[in-house]
């Protein structure tokens, strides 16, 4: 499945409703070129009462729900449409971030389907995953270093 299309639809979405978040995870690791798959997008965002009005419309915006699947011990946000294979994970933390504004200082801003979209600096995807310390970050903290080193080798 090309994830693009779907991509493209989540950037236009957050767009249209002002929601500010970075992109993380393994769809941030592959737009920086890690030979890496996912079957969903993960950003960090700031929980906000202004910033929830703004997840809900993008939930609208994508024919989605909002859920809180782990609340209470949880403060994520899934936002799913099953019918289009969709699920948008938004965070207020992650292990390894100190903060959302550190996060986007070293976030890199790029272009995609005529909007802009924060994607995550690839040192810090690292760190995250590493902190989180889960089997399935393990497994791939490898490949993700691997690319950082032919990133920086190529600048």
């Amino acid at each position: 499945m090309n994830a693009g299309p779907l991509l493209d639809s989540v950037v236009r979405a957050l767009a249209e409703a002002r929601l500010e978040a970075i992109l993380i995870g393994n769809a941030a690791a592959a737009l920086q070129g890690a030979p890496v798959t996912t079957i969903d997008f993960d950003f960090m965002f700031r929980s906000t009462p202004v910033n929830l009005a703004k997840l809900k419309r993008f939930a609208d915006r994508m024919e989605a729900v909002v859920l809180r699947p782990y609340y209470p011990v949880s403060a994520l946000f899934r936002v799913m449409n099953d019918q289009r294979g969709l699920q948008v994970d938004f965070m207020p933390a992650i292990h390894g971030v100190k903060s959302f504004n550190s996060l986007r200082s070293r976030a890199e801003r790029i272009r995609l389907g005529g909007h802009d979209l924060w994607v995550a600096n690839l040192a810090d995807i690292i760190a995250s995953k590493r902190a989180a310390g889960r089997p399935q970050d393990k497994a791939i903290l490898g490949l993700l270093e691997k690319t950082l080193r032919e990133k920086d080798q190529a600048k």
